[in-house]
């Protein structure tokens, strides 16, 4: 499992991005995000997620925001 800091996320999109522990940055969709309800992210969240290969490079799934 991988970590990051959100780097912004858009609830209007329903998309943003994650910079890794390693310095990468992973795009996130909602759909990727764990949870009930409305499914969002804050700039500055701390996360932990898995990475898959998405049509357009690696993309956050799995994502639980570290409390």
């Amino acid at each position: 499992m991988a970590t990051g800091k959100v780097k912004w996320f858009s609830d209007k999109k329903g998309f943003g991005f994650i910079t890794s522990a390693d310095g990468k940055d992973v795009f996130v969709h909602h759909t990727g995000i764990k949870g009930e309800g409305r499914k969002t992210l804050q700039e500055g969240d701390e996360v932990e997620f898995e990475v898959k290969q998405g049509p357009k490079g690696e993309q956050a799934i799995d994502v639980v925001v570290k409390r």
